[in-house]
């Protein structure tokens, strides 16, 4: 039996000729991540065992990024906490307050996940490196611990659902149109523990960052982990920001997959999520009149170039509605950079929105943008749970940056192809 890319990756990583689905394996890793949320608690693990420092400093990354810069006291022990563990054990890979960003539009840029790496994060968005063809998955915190303490963690092998994307993308159709669209059919539970194993003539229509906003989501329909193949423009990316080795890993023509799922492009429409899950979708011409308080442009999800180059393509030379909040965060301090040399930063804040330092803030109800009760929000982040953002009253959108953008200027949910 053939195995698939998810599988070729694993059983390498733990020594094995093959592994099938639901095997229990242990696997050596390539890269350990946790953030200013997370590392505590892993880190008060590790000092619990009888070990050493951790397994390799260069293989660990520490990224504080949810409520930094500092909110609060607590947040600032938090980070104080993490600070003083990448000193003592001379983590690399550290970043803090002006050259930090979100942790997972960071690491890629910063070279630190490739093709055929296996990477375990103690965050669930942690999947987004899928997109260059690694395994990567969120895990718990105490499973962080014994990664960084052992370089090697345990899993049971998923099996797989194949994703075939076909077609041309129109206007204003991006990558999270596709993994809403996708999570809308399958539904949050419709992956559960499985990899989502992306494949066909269509990924060749997604951008990097596309591909990056899929992935990211893949744990959004329960999956273990999305992944991509490497293609030569995933083999660009990675020449340009890492000098790491690669291996690309292909599946096996016989690979066995419980179920396939065709996203055809050239019918897929700008798609929003309604509350309170991302399962929960609707096409733009669907929505009908939703009015908003608020607008975030940004996060793990959205918060890239492309993401942001959207938004202010159709800002530009125009204003928010008045009395709208429109939140504006580039997800690492590079991409902040490039914004700016590009001239949208300035669209931004002539338009009547803030720009904000790279931060998760937001996103999980943790500052720059708590919405009160009654609000609604139209935001470019990953999940609209109940109170995830704020009140338990409020309400969350789920939409691409173009969405985002157009509704910025009507107050309303809108298409961004009408504005």
């Amino acid at each position: 039996m053939g195995m698939t890319m998810t599988q070729k990756i694993l059983a390498a990583h733990a020594g094995l000729e093959s592994v099938v689905a639901g095997q229990l394996i242990e696997a050596d890793l390539d890269l350990v991540l946790g953030n200013d949320i997370t590392s505590p608690v892993a880190i008060h693990e590790i000092e619990k065992m009888n070990v050493e420092g951790v397994f390799h400093k260069d293989k660990i990354a520490l990224v504080m990024d949810h409520f930094v810069p500092n909110k609060d006291i607590k947040s600032a022990e938090h980070c104080k906490c993490v600070r003083e563990f990448a000193c003592k054990n001379e983590i690399t890979n550290y970043f803090d307050v002006g050259e930090m960003g979100i942790e997972h539009a960071l690491l890629p840029e910063k070279g630190l996940t490739v093709a055929g790496d296996v990477i375990i994060g103690a965050d669930s968005h942690t999947c987004t490196y899928g997109a260059l063809g690694a395994f990567s998955t969120g895990v718990g915190s105490t499973d962080m611990a014994a990664g960084m303490a052992t370089g090697r963690a345990w899993f049971k092998v998923p099996s797989a659902i194949k994703v075939v994307i076909t077609g041309k993308k129109q206007k204003y159709v991006s990558g999270k149109d596709v993994i809403l669209h996708l999570i809308g059919e399958i539904g949050v539970d419709g992956a559960l523990y499985q990899s989502l194993e992306f494949v066909g003539d269509g990924i060749a229509e997604l951008s990097m960052d596309d591909r990056f906003t899929i992935a990211n989501m893949a744990i959004e329909a329960g999956a273990k982990n999305g992944i991509f193949p490497v293609d030569a423009l995933a083999e660009e990316y990675m020449k340009e920001h890492s000098k790491r080795p690669y291996k690309i890993y292909e599946a096996d023509e016989d690979a066995e997959y419980v179920r396939e799922v065709v996203i055809d492009l050239n019918t897929l429409k700008p798609t929003v999520s309604f509350p309170h899950l991302p399962e929960n979708t609707k096409t733009i011409d669907e929505v009908g009149d939703i009015t908003i308080d608020q607008v975030v442009i940004g996060s793990c999800t959205n918060g890239r170039y492309d993401d942001l180059a959207v938004a202010a393509e159709i800002l530009k030379g125009k204003k928010v509605k008045k009395g709208l909040r429109v939140i504006v965060i580039p997800a690492t301090q590079q991409i902040y950079l490039d914004a700016m040399e590009a001239g949208f930063i300035r669209t931004f804040i002539e338009a009547g929105a803030i720009v904000s330092t790279p931060t998760c803030g937001p996103c999980l109800g943790g500052y720059m943008g708590i919405l009160a009760e009654g609000e609604r929000c139209v935001s470019t982040t990953n999940r609209n749970f109940v109170g995830r953002m704020g009140h338990v009253n409020s309400e969350i959108y789920l939409a691409s940056p173009a969405v985002a953008a157009a509704s910025a200027l009507t107050g309303k949910i809108s298409d961004p192809r009408e504005v």
